[in-house]
């Protein structure tokens, strides 16, 4: 057993293992390195505190994400983003941090990448409410995932007093360079790969503050459901003053 080193930020190695057991069971395919997880693993405990020096140091630095286009219910491609397995291990790191801290925040209904929560239960508020309120408003943000303000995403992590090193990695990943279809590699300056350990946990930050929040304060008397960037509200009537949705259309 290795002994412990005194490090700068806080976290330890339980932290990291915890991270990879989970990744191991989710399973996935290879990263830009086309290393997998039983590649990973025929050096399992090297891999793991080389990982876990690195993050406890501050010098981890994330590596490009790999790019697969996988197709769209409706028609075309849509791009999904697998990091290599060391990297989904250190978002894991920061997802298990983070969550709990959000999670005492987020709106109860929000469905999407929550513990506990799933689309069977977004489904089943949806019927409940539909049975008593006559219109609904489907909403769908197109790019979303690829249009995620940077600045604004690291603004609202410090208004929930995180610790400085998360928002530190987190940053690191928002930039880190994303695999294109030529096989470029490409910076990137807003948005988050869909696909990520740690994105789907950013987007409902995002949207918390952007959506739902707006929602509560401005237009209590209209219900909705929320999973991902995927909206259904519910709307009493087709007025603007209901939710603004005139002539069908969500105006935000």
């Amino acid at each position: 057993m290795r002994k412990e080193q005194t490090k700068s930020l806080t976290i330890s190695k339980a932290m990291v293992y915890n991270s990879y057991l989970k990744v191991c069971e989710n399973k996935g395919g290879a990263g830009i390195d086309l290393q997998r997880i039983k590649m990973f693993n025929e050096q399992m405990v090297d891999n793991l505190y080389k990982l876990y020096n690195r993050m406890a140091s501050g010098s981890y630095f994330p590596p490009a994400v790999r790019t697969v286009f996988i197709p769209k219910k409706g028609g075309g491609l849509r791009p999904l983003g697998i990091a290599m397995v060391g990297d989904r291990i250190a978002q894991g790191v920061v997802k298990d941090y983070l969550e709990p801290i959000l999670e005492s925040v987020f709106d109860a209904s929000v469905f999407g990448y929550r513990p506990g929560k799933g689309a069977h239960d977004a489904v089943a508020q949806c019927k409940l409410h539909c049975r008593s309120i006559a219109f609904v408003v489907d909403v769908d943000i197109k790019g979303f995932f690829d249009n995620i303000n940077h600045t604004i995403l690291l603004d609202l992590l410090e208004q929930h007093k995180v610790e400085t090193w998360v928002i530190l990695y987190v940053e690191r990943w928002l930039k880190a360079g994303v695999e294109q279809a030529d096989g470029s590699i490409q910076a990137l300056t807003k948005g988050t790969p869909q696909g990520g350990v740690i994105s789907p946990l950013l987007a409902n930050l995002y949207l918390h503050h952007a959506l739902d929040k707006w929602m509560r304060e401005q237009y209590p008397q209209s219900p909705f459901e929320r999973y991902a960037d995927d909206i259904v509200i519910h709307c009493r009537t087709t007025d603007r003053g209901c939710c603004r949705c005139g002539n069908s259309r969500l105006v935000i």
